[in-house]
C-alpha cells in the first residue's frame, strides 16, 4: 500500500524528499515524501513500512517490504507491482502469492485444470526467453465481475496450485480482501491524524520521527483492538476504529493518573469500553475509480506567491444628510 506525505514548503524539505511531477515549466507547491507499508488484511495491523523520497518508486521499495514476509502467509498485491522480480523475491521468502496481472501480459496455456484455470510459466523478460533461462510455473484464475452494467476481466497469479484445497472461486474472493488496505488507509490519514497539515515538523529528522510516531499510534490503537476482539471471539474488523479511538483519548488522562494497582482494573475497563464499539457487516459494493477535479478560473497557488499580497486598506464612510 502506499501513501503520499505533504509537508510544509521548506527548502530542506525539497533537498531530502523532493517535489512531485508536475506540467513543464512549473513546480508542485509542496514537497511529498512517499510511505509504502504492508498491511495484514484480517486486522489492519501495519506489519512494516518505508518512508523515502518521492522520486524513488513504489516498485522498488514493495520488494524491500518482502523481509516482512515469511512461510504460511498470503502475500496479495495490485496489478501495479506485477513483476518478474517481485514473484521471485516472494518466493524466497517462502509465502504464498496471489496478485493482480495487467492487461498487457500475455500468458501460455500449459495445463488447464477442472475448474478452468491454467498452469503457465514466467520469464523475467523475452530475451532471457529465447535464451533458455530457468522461468517460474504459476496458476491463472481469469473471471470477470460486472461493475455498472460493464463486463470487467480480472486476472489472477498464484503458486497454489491445488485446485482441490484452493478452488478458483476461493482466490478470486480471497484476493478482494486486498482492499481492506484503503481502510486502513483511511485510518491512518483521516481518522488518526485529522489535521490539514499532516506533517508539523520544520526539520528532515524530526518528519521521519513524526511519521513512524504516527504509524506506532496506529498499530498501538489496532493491538488494543485485536485484543478485545479476542477475548470477545470476534473478528478485529466488526470492531469500530473510530470508536476506540475515541474511547482511548478519553481513558489517557485516567491512566496517567491510576495507581499502578489498579492498572489491570482499567485495563479491563478498557477493553469493555472498546466492545461496546461494534459495527454490522458491511454490505457488498463497488464503486467507480473516479476522481472530482475542481474547476476555477484562477491560477493554482504556487511557493513564489506567498507574501506578495498587498496591505488591507482602510476605508473611509462618508454620510450624506439627507436634505
Amino acid at each position: 500500500m502506499e501513501l503520499f506525505l505533504t509537508f510544509q514548503t521548506q527548502q530542506t524539505y525539497a533537498q531530502v524528499f523532493g517535489y512531485p511531477g508536475s506540467r513543464k515549466g512549473t513546480r508542485a507547491a509542496f514537497p511529498k515524501a512517499r510511505l509504502v507499508f504492508l498491511v495484514e488484511c484480517g486486522t489492519h495491523l501495519i506489519s512494516d513500512a518505508l518512508l523515502s523520497p518521492y522520486r524513488i518508486g513504489e516498485r522498488v521499495r514493495a520488494r524491500k517490504l518482502l523481509r516482512g514476509v515469511g512461510p504460511g502467509m498470503l502475500l496479495m498485491w495490485d496489478r501495479g507491482l506485477h513483476s518478474f522480480k517481485m514473484v521471485h523475491a516472494a518466493l524466497l521468502q517462502k509465502c504464498h502469492i496471489l496478485g493482480r496481472v495487467p492487461a498487457n501480459v500475455k500468458f501460455e496455456v500449459i495445463q488447464i485444470l477442472p475448474d478452468r484455470s491454467y498452469l503457465s510459466k514466467i520469464y523475467p523478460d523475452r530475451k532471457s526467453k529465447k535464451k533458455g533461462a530457468k522461468p517460474i510455473q504459476v496458476r491463472v484464475i481469469e473471471y470477470t465481475i460486472e461493475e455498472n452494467g460493464v463486463e470487467k476481466v480480472y486476472r489472477l497469479i498464484t503458486d497454489l496450485c491445488e485446485v482441490t484445497m484452493f478452488p478458483a472461486l476461493l482466490l478470486a474472493k480471497e484476493y478482494h480482501s486486498r482492499w481492506e488496505a484503503e481502510n486502513t488507509l483511511d485510518e491512518l490519514k483521516t481518522h488518526l491524524n485529522g489535521r490539514k497539515t499532516l506533517i508539523r515538523s520544520k526539520n528532515p529528522r524530526e518528519v521521519i520521527q513524526e511519521i513512524y510516531g504516527w504509524l506506532l499510534a496506529h498499530y498501538c490503537v489496532r493491538t488494543m483492538i485485536f485484543q478485545a476482539a479476542k477475548t470477545s471471539n470476534i473478528a478485529p474488523l466488526q470492531v469500530s476504529f473510530t470508536g476506540t479511538l475515541k474511547v482511548i483519548r478519553r481513558a489517557i488522562p485516567l491512566f496517567q493518573q491510576a495507581n499502578y494497582h489498579k492498572i489491570n482494573l482499567f485495563y479491563s475497563w478498557l477493553i469493555a469500553e472498546i466492545l461496546d464499539n461494534k459495527i454490522p457487516d458491511r454490505i457488498g459494493r463497488s464503486n467507480p475509480r473516479v476522481v472530482k477535479k475542481p474547476r476555477s478560473k484562477f491560477k493554482s497557488a504556487k511557493p513564489f506567491h506567498r507574501g506578495q499580497g498587498t496591505q488591507l486598506q482602510q476605508l473611509d464612510f462618508q454620510i450624506y444628510r439627507a436634505a
